[in-house]
Order: structure tokens, then C-alpha cells, then sequence
């Protein structure tokens, strides 16, 4: 069982990791976050030589971390996750829904093509065995004072654009300037608060100048994080940052598009002259020669592509065909692997989200009760042979999980702002999803969803339908672009209807999915909310008010008490704080009922023509594939050899 919700099934019903989601959207955390949401630049041209460095900078570093010490030194070699030996060489293949008709994710006009933003690197970079540590990529150094008021990057002079152009602090000034002024809404939420100024002191330094107040954490991060881009492709190619492009952007990065075929193929090409090869960062990865993805009209089809040898690794998302379909002949041959790998980091926070600017779900009873009528435990056992995990906090599996009632230093962040959050949310239990009986349609489950509707002021009326006091009908439409996903959501519709619900399961393309999707014209729909293990500002995208019309804020939350707890976040100086503020943050969304959690796998299920190889421990917040996995040239031929591809 599976299901299509932005960006790839896969993805989202595997429970992945936000930085591996956005991967396949062909974006960057910095590029989608707020984290990499960055204010205006002051431009001053070829100022100062690249060793004279203000009087109050302290020794040149590295990389930098939020909390503690970085786990890798000035002289490390390669990162611990890789293999330095791996060989480069050979192609791997995945797949994608839908397809494509742009190759700028940067803005929400078109589909962008996967792995858009592959050819675009940062200043900064970060690893897949630490949590919040970053370290030079495109500069080679970065210099800020013990107060992180301000930072400078001095680029590496070797880092060139795939066409041999330098990267210049022109270009990362531009780059900066580009995102602010024309990337996702949400990005210009926050921009003044954060950076003061921007300023290009030479050819190869870039200084940023912080808000004098706002929170010092992780800015330096922040801006470390934008990808920068090329200001003379935008000039020859007369790019508009808001509007679609028909060609990848021109970057720096290992990779290049090599072709792409009507919207439903793409092949990525390693440069062989990256400029960045043998960087330690980059020691033991990028080690296909190319990276194909094929795009396909729904999920079986798909998997009958992977049978046939039209791609070579699948993420799979759908229980029942890993129970029961991976028997074909190439599994029996041993051409196939079919392998349950470790995964650790928060997963993805697939849900159901509600739409808060609907009138019918303003009352929060509506809202809790239609989060009881998915029978979460009748699907894991029914459709998905007991694989999955229930979602139950925009934080699992981490320190930020709210459980219990509150404790004294959650309290004391709480009741400033209990008026503006539900009644009681000071003394009860975190909201935990509802847990149904074993069968699908269970009596008691729909006593008490009624109960709560009919106190909602929704009325049974002589024909079974629930009606308000203006007379208008209880509808719900739940937005879906999957065949396969509708094994899920009939049975959800039919629990609806039950109560008196005119629910539907209403089935759109992709590009009306799309469409809907970005102008809010739904009810319900799948989402993805879970939140990162450092968390701050991202969190206003997502969850604050001034996000209401950006489509990573899906429901449309817009709550003081939110906005507020979210400030608590924000202004955490230290681990610890941070996670008691975000725990309380985490019970009070929780509070509101304007999602219904799905599930997450709690391995990495995963198939693969036996021809790639990893090194034996994977790192803990990634399963690499397109990363650090390598190509065995040796198995590839014995299986061409035999047939199989």
C-alpha cells in the first residue's frame, strides 16, 4: 500500500528525512527553509585584499556547529561514513510520479524537474552522522567573532562554475539578493529580522552583518546555506528567479544535466572536471558516472519498470507489495536484492492536514473527531501487513516529543500564552492519535466521533446527512492523485459517511493536484510535517502566521500562542533549551487537531539490481544512495551478461 503526496511516494510513506524529501524535490534546506531565508546586500567591490581580516576576528575556522564541538577537525581526510576507495563509474536509476515542466524549483509556478538544484552548492555543507554541524564547501574558510554578530567567507579560489567561470562574491552577493527578493513568500517573512547587511569586499569575500537582537544560534549556518547561483548565466539567459526555466541553472556542483526527455526523463552527468573532487567533504561520494530518473503515470507501473530493468533501486513504500511481490523471477535469481536497512533520524511526519481556512473545520471538535475516523491500526494490519509506525508528534523519536502532562519548566512556557490554545492544555495529557478497534468501521470509534460533531453543532438530519444551523451540509473532500492510495482513503470515506459526513475521495492529475495543492483549494490532503532535530526559524514557514499563504503552512495554522512558542524556539541558546521549548511547542500543535497522523517505516525497505555497493555502517541520518553508494563494475557485467538488465 502507498500512496502520491509531494514530493514522490516513496519518500513520504518511508518516513524520510526532510534533507532526502527535498532531495527529490530538486531542492536544499536552504532553499526551501528558512534557514536559507536571507535580507538585502550592501555591494562593495573589490574592497580590501583576501588576508586582511577586522581586528576582533578570531582564528580562521573550518566549519562551525550550533551546539558543541564538530566532530570532524581542520585536517580530516574523508568523513567516517565513506568508502575513500569507492570506485566512480557506472549509473544508477530510481523513479518519480507525474513529470515535469521546469527546472526551477525556486518558485511555485510549474513542476520542477527532480534534482534540480543538484548542479548548486553553498558556502557551507553539512554531514550525515552530526546534527547541526556545517563545514566550508565553496569557501574555504570562515572567520566570525566569539559574539557571531558577523561572518566573513572567503571562497576557494579553485571553485569554479561547471562551464570554468569562477565563483565569485559577486555571485553569492547576487545569489543572496535573488532569494530575497524573489524566492518563496514565506522566505521574506522573516529576512529583516535576520541579516543587516551583505557585502562583497572582494573578488573571493563575502561578509554578512547580523540584526543587532535577533538570535545569533545558527545565522552564520543560515547563510552559509544559499545556493548560490551564477549571476552571468541569469544575464545571458535573462533568468526571472519567479518564473519557469527550460534549462537546470548553471552551477558548480559535481553534477550536470546531461539530457532530459518530454517531461518524463532525466539523466544527470557527473562533471569529470568538478572543481571540488577531492575535497575531504567530498572524498568517497558522488561516485556515479550517472544519475537517471524516469518519471511514471502511477505506482504499479512503476514497479512493473523495476521488474522489467527500466530503473535499479526502489525505495519501497508499498507494504503489500513488499510482502507479497517481490518474488518475481529477477529476486529469484538473485539479480535483485530486497533489503531492510537502519534508519535513524525524525521521520517525515506524514499526515493528513486539514484546512484550517475552511469555515467547517473551525471548530476544533470537527477537527479531533475527524482524526478519529481514520483507523490507523485497521490499515497497518489490513493493508500494510503491520510494517509501519503511527505517526504521533511533529518530533518522534527524538527529545522534542511531547509525552505526558506538563512539567513544571513546560508550564511555565505555556501559560503565558494558554489563553490562545485549547482548554485544559496546562494540565492534560499531550494529544496522542486516536486508537480504533480492529475493525474497520468500529462502533465505539463512531459513537464518539458523532458525539463530538453533534456538540460542533453538526445535526443528523432525516436523511442521514449532517447539517449546521445555516443548513449546510458536513462535506469533506479529501484532494488525492494516487490509484493506489484509494485502498487507504475509501475506507477513511466510508467511516466519514457513517456519521452523517458527505465525504468524497476525489481523485485529480498531478497538475491539478499541483495546482490545488499551492492555491489551497482543499479539504484534506497528505503532507509531510515532521521538523528537524535542529529547529528555530524554519518553524514560522511551517507553522506561523505570517506563512499563512505559503504552501509549506498546508493548514493554515495562524495561532499567537503558536507564533509566540515558536519565538521561545528561536531564542534557545542551548541543547537543552531548545528542546524544552520545542516539546512545548510540539503539545501545543498537537492541541489544535489540524492534522491526522499517518504512519512511517521505521527501516529503509529497499530493492536494487545487485551491481551497488555501501560502506558496511551506514551514517545515522541518511541512507545515501545518490550520495555514497558506489557501482560495482564487475557485478554490473555478470548481469548483463545473464539477462537481467
Amino acid at each position: 500500500m502507498t500512496h502520491r503526496s509531494p514530493p514522490t511516494p516513496q519518500i513520504i510513506a518511508q518516513g524520510y528525512s526532510r534533507r532526502e524529501m527535498l532531495r527529490f524535490m530538486g531542492m536544499t534546506a536552504a532553499s526551501v527553509g528558512l534557514s536559507g531565508a536571507i535580507g538585502g546586500h550592501a555591494f562593495a567591490q573589490e574592497a580590501g585584499s583576501v588576508d586582511a581580516m577586522p581586528a576582533d576576528a578570531p582564528n580562521p575556522s573550518h566549519g562551525i556547529s550550533t551546539f558543541g564541538d564538530l566532530k570532524y577537525g581542520p585536517d580530516f581526510k574523508h568523513l567516517d561514513y565513506v568508502n575513500p576507495q569507492a570506485p566512480k563509474g557506472g549509473e544508477i536509476g530510481e523513479w518519480l510520479p507525474g513529470g515535469f515542466d521546469t527546472f526551477n524549483p525556486f518558485t511555485v509556478a510549474g513542476r520542477a524537474a527532480a534534482l534540480a538544484t543538484l548542479p548548486l552548492e553553498t558556502l557551507l555543507a553539512g554531514t550525515s552522522d552530526e546534527i547541526g554541524a556545517s563545514y566550508c564547501l565553496l569557501a574555504e574558510r570562515l572567520d566570525y567573532p566569539p559574539s557571531r554578530d558577523w561572518v566573513i567567507f572567503t571562497l576557494r579560489a579553485e571553485a569554479k562554475f561547471s562551464d570554468g567561470s569562477p565563483v565569485t562574491a559577486q555571485d553569492v552577493a547576487f545569489s543572496y539578493d535573488q532569494l530575497r527578493l524573489k524566492g518563496l513568500s514565506s522566505f521574506q517573512v522573516v529576512i529583516a529580522k535576520q541579516v543587516a547587511s551583505a557585502e562583497a569586499l572582494d573578488a573571493r569575500r563575502v561578509k554578512f552583518t547580523f540584526v543587532d537582537g535577533y538570535p545569533r544560534r545558527d545565522l552564520i549556518q543560515t547563510v552559509g546555506g544559499i545556493p548560490i547561483f551564477s549571476q552571468a548565466d541569469f544575464e545571458t539567459r535573462g533568468i526571472d528567479l519567479e518564473k519557469p526555466i527550460d534549462a537546470p541553472f548553471l552551477g558548480s556542483g559535481p553534477y550536470m544535466l546531461e539530457r532530459a526527455t518530454d517531461g518524463r526523463k532525466l539523466v544527470w552527468r557527473r562533471n569529470d572536471a568538478y572543481w571540488g573532487a577531492d575535497l575531504p567533504l567530498n572524498v568517497g561520494r558522488n561516485n556515479f558516472d550517472r544519475i537517471s530518473l524516469t518519471y511514471f503515470a502511477d505506482y504499479q507501473t512503476a514497479f512493473e519498470g523495476f521488474k522489467a530493468g527500466n530503473y535499479t533501486f526502489r525505495s519501497e513504500a508499498s507494504s503489500s507489495i513488499w510482502a507479497n511481490s517481490y518474488d518475481f523471477p529477477a529476486v529469484q535469481k538473485g539479480h535483485v536484492v530486497k533489503r531492510q536497512l537502519p534508519r535513524g533520524g525524525i521521520p517525515s511526519g506524514q499526515c493528513f492536514v486539514i484546512n484550517l481556512r475552511r469555515p467547517q473545520f473551525a471548530d476544533i471538535r470537527t477537527r479531533e473527531a475527524l482524526g478519529m475516523l481514520f483507523n490507523f491500526e485497521w490499515t497497518n494490519e489490513t493493508l500494510f501487513y503491520g510494517l509501519y509506525a503511527r505517526v504521533t508528534s511533529f518530533w518522534d523519536l527524538s527529545p522534542m516529543a511531547a509525552k505526558g502532562v506538563p512539567t513544571a519548566e513546560e508550564r511555565a512556557l505555556l501559560e503565558p500564552v494558554a489563553a490562545d490554545l485549547p482548554e485544559g492544555i496546562l494540565e492534560a495529557e499531550a494529544v496522542e492519535p486516536y486508537v480504533a478497534g480492529a475493525r474497520q468501521m468500529d462502533r465505539k470509534t463512531l459513537r464518539a466521533a458523532g458525539e463530538l460533531l453533534t456538540q460542533a453543532g453538526w445535526i443528523v438530519g432525516d436523511d442521514g446527512m449532517r447539517r449546521n444551523a445555516n443548513g449546510e451540509v458536513l462535506r469533506v473532500e479529501i484532494l488525492n492523485d494516487s490509484q493506489t492510495f484509494d485502498k487507504v482513503l475509501n475506507p477513511y470515506v466510508e467511516n466519514m459517511r457513517a456519521v452523517g459526513i458527505d465525504a468524497r475521495n476525489s481523485r485529480v492529475d498531478d497538475v491539478q493536484y499541483e495546482s490545488r495543492r499551492r492555491s489551497f483549494d482543499f479539504d484534506l490532503l497528505t503532507s509531510h510535517l515532521g521538523q528537524d532535530a535542529i529547529t528555530g526559524s524554519d518553524l514560522e514557514q511551517y507553522f506561523g502566521s505570517g506563512a499563512i499563504d505559503d504552501v509549506f503552512n498546508a493548514m493554515g495554522v495562524a495561532n499567537p500562542a503558536i507564533d509566540a512558542l515558536i519565538e521561545n524556539v528561536v531564542q534557545a541558546e542551548t541543547r537543552a533549551q531548545m528542546e524544552l521549548a520545542a516539546r512545548v511547542l510540539d503539545r501545543a500543535l498537537r492541541s489544535l487537531h489540524f492534522w491526522v497522523p499517518q504512519w512511517y517505516a521505521p527501516t529503509h525497505n529497499v530493492a536494487y539490481y545487485d551491481m551497488f555497493e555501501h560502506p558496511e555502517t551506514l551514517p545515522p541520518y541518511a541512507l545515501g544512495e545518490l550520495d555514497f553508494w558506489w557501482y560495482n563494475a564487475e557485478k554490473a557485467e555478470k548481469l548483463k551478461a545473464q539477462g537481467a538488465l
